[in-house]
């Protein structure tokens, strides 16, 4: 499959269209070619802590108009998984509004009384009594679900604890392992296909990393392109047993190539 026959694209969002808010060289124009011409995409991200309508909001400060519909967040594909696995569910959800918003809307039932699942996300604090609660509720019985797998996030401070530093805690204390739903996970890309009505077999993916964007783009079947612009860079490339279709240096590349 090459680029010339792509018909829908993912992009994942940091590193690939925007760098600290700031719009990276070729998105914007892309952003645009991709509506003019209605080209199905979505716009992907591991981070739960946001609404479809926040991270559209804060695309649009950096210049980049991305409807609210355009975006895939690992909350939303966390809340589609459950909804598919256990209607009307219950679940207690660690996590902000993203998630908490996205499971209300799966039509599950939040409650720490007997949950078919605890659900892990991203937060700005947690809350070692939430954690505890959490805890003790897998030991009940249970499943564990974490929305994606990092271990620690950005702050203008430095590194934050993430997610998966507080899978990690939690599986300590249970000896259970999370189920991820998030990027590694090819069911993550899955799951967008779904949402555009379309396959896998004509669609792209754009990341800027090869341990998440490009394995699981591989893994889902997809024709992967790695941006530099990004985590990563040629010689990281080299130290992973599989490759992207195409490494460009950034979007604005890509754009080059399809208009």
């Amino acid at each position: 499959m090459s680029r010339h026959n792509i018909k829908s694209w993912l992009t994942d969002m940091d590193g690939v269209l925007v760098h600290e808010n700031n719009a990276i060289p070729g998105a914007v124009e892309l952003i645009q070619h991709w509506r003019a011409t209605d080209t199905p995409f979505l716009v992907l991200t591991n981070n739960s802590i946001y609404t479809p309508r926040d991270l559209s909001a804060r695309l649009h400060n950096s210049g980049l108009e991305v409807p609210e519909e355009r975006i895939w967040t690992s909350a939303l594909a966390t809340a589609a998984f459950l909804k598919d696995q256990t209607p009307a569910g219950k679940a207690f959800v660690i996590g902000e509004a993203g998630l908490t918003t996205a499971i209300h809307e799966a039509g599950f039932i939040m409650t720490d009384t007997d949950p078919d699942y605890v659900v892990l996300g991203e937060t700005r604090s947690y809350s070692f009594e939430a954690i505890t609660k959490a805890i003790r509720l897998i030991n009940m019985g249970a499943r564990f679900i974490a929305t994606n797998p990092d271990a620690t996030g950005p702050s203008a401070e430095g590194a934050l604890p993430a997610t998966g530093a507080v899978a990690a805690l939690i599986t300590r204390a249970t000896s259970r392992e999370p189920y991820i739903v998030g990027k590694p996970n090819p069911m993550m890309f899955r799951s967008a296909l779904n949402k555009l009505g379309v396959h896998s077999e004509g669609t792209g993916m754009i990341g800027d990393r090869m341990d998440t964007d490009i394995v699981a783009g591989i893994e889902a079947g997809l024709h992967t392109v790695l941006v530099l612009s990004g985590i990563a860079d040629r010689a990281e490339i080299a130290r992973y047993p599989f490759r992207p279709k195409l490494v460009i240096d950034s979007v604005a590349d890509l754009l080059a190539h399809v208009s």
